[in-house]
């Protein structure tokens, strides 16, 4: 079984193809290795899967926007299903950079789903994110709610990936499921996320920017139960039978929440933060920023009932985990 992983040196990426990897899959990996953030962990989490994979991982690294060179990166290569996580993430940066997004999240996605559809792939999976529910106040978010009124532009183009996907999977039948992440934290993760921005702070002796005023809920879901849920979807496609799917399609495509399922104060975060770093952050109180959601919370109802998909990892022993990581990785200790 051979995999095509995009994002393949992003954060969830280099996770999926280790898993995939580890238990004996072959993966096609493509990645630009873009500046959005420092490029040097990409290259650091890539080393990792070359050392554990030896010949089983073939990497492109080709700007996957770009179909031309996407096709041509692609040219003698097998594979039999797609795990579609390259974006450009990052709701702020959407703000300063839109055009970024166009690029990427949209003609990156239709690129996608034309290699899709020209080698019949058995299925493809792909991100969304729970930015899609914008300014929903009706908790916890539910795959079912109307989802036509986003607050950034990054949400606006994982919304539009869903409606391109379930075009796809009208026309030419192609099976597919759309994943809403809900705040993913852990080893190797992002450096522009809050949990290593808190921790690089309270480490550096620098104090932390906490956006609403420290009024926020996340719903924290720890990297291991993002690969478990990406996994299950993966080996057990849609079937184009008609019936309605979760997110109220009759085509093979369906859209799933994948998070803890349990909405968290960010003050609880930085609490644990403090604690695993055995110092106290100082706090720069600012306001909500443009684009920002202030509560996040997923009903993982249809995944559980689908899938058997269950979250095992709560923020107590998460974010400890992702601080010794971050420790080792700097050489803290």
């Amino acid at each position: 079984m051979t995999t095509l992983v995009t994002g393949v040196a992003g954060f969830i990426g280099f996770h999926v193809a280790r898993h995939l990897l580890a238990r004996g899959d072959n993966v096609v990996g493509v990645d630009s290795i873009n500046d959005y953030y420092d490029p040097q962990i990409k290259r650091d989490r890539l080393a990792v899967l070359q050392a554990e994979a030896g010949n089983r991982l073939a990497f492109r690294q080709v700007d996957f926007s770009d179909h031309v060179a996407l096709d041509a990166a692609l040219d003698g290569m097998d594979f039999d299903r797609i795990v579609h996580l390259g974006a450009q993430a990052g709701v702020r940066y959407s703000i300063e950079n839109p055009r970024a997004y166009l690029q990427s999240n949209l003609a990156g996605h239709l690129n996608l789903l034309e290699v899709a559809r020209h080698r019949h792939v058995r299925h493809m999976v792909y991100a969304s994110s729970s930015s899609v529910y914008g300014g929903n106040d009706t908790l916890p978010f539910r795959v079912e709610d109307r989802v036509d009124q986003p607050l950034s532009l990054y949400a606006a183009t994982k919304k539009a990936d869903e409606l391109m996907s379930e075009t796809y999977a009208h026309l030419y039948r192609l099976p597919q499921t759309g994943l809403r992440f809900f705040t993913v934290y852990g080893p190797w993760g992002r450096p522009d996320m809050a949990m290593w921005l808190f921790t690089k702070a309270i480490l550096d002796g620098e104090p932390i920017n906490v956006f609403g005023e420290g009024k926020m809920r996340r719903d924290f879901t720890y990297i291991d139960d993002i690969v478990a849920g990406i996994i299950a979807c993966l080996d057990n496609p849609p079937a184009d039978d008609g019936a309605v799917k979760a997110g109220g399609s009759i085509t093979p495509h369906r859209l799933y929440n994948i998070g803890n399922s349990r909405s968290e104060d960010l003050e609880e975060m930085i609490a644990l933060i403090e604690q695993a770093c055995g110092h106290p952050a100082r706090r720069n109180l600012l306001p909500m920023q443009p684009g920002d959601v202030r509560d996040t919370f997923a009903d993982i109802s249809a995944i559980q009932r689908d899938l058997g998909f269950e979250p095992r990892t709560a923020i107590a022993d998460g974010i400890p985990r992702f601080v010794d990581w971050y420790r080792n990785y700097h050489r803290l200790d």
